[in-house]
């Protein structure tokens, strides 16, 4: 299992946009991908879940991922976490 911390630096938080294009990313890997922030818990592969979270900019949010794919996984959505949130 693969875990780290990110920091959302977007001014609108997660929005639908970004939102969506996480969800997608997620989407591709095998691994099981999950996202907390302020004590929520969500599937990251489901766009509602993802919006339901609320994380604002400023907001601490981690993602674990946990599967086959998992080293990969998790380095790509870091890299796109800080390229897009």
């Amino acid at each position: 299992m693969k875990e780290f911390k990110y920091v959302i630096t977007d001014a609108e938080g997660i929005h639908a946009r970004p939102a969506t294009m996480l969800v997608k990313k997620a989407a591709g890997f095998k691994s099981d991908i999950n996202i907390e922030a302020e004590g929520k818990k969500v599937n990251a592969k489901g766009v509602l879940g993802v919006m339901g979270l609320g994380a604002k900019k400023g907001a601490e949010i981690t993602v674990t991922v946990d599967g086959e794919d998992e080293e990969i996984a998790a380095a790509e959505l870091e890299t796109f976490l800080k390229e897009n949130l």
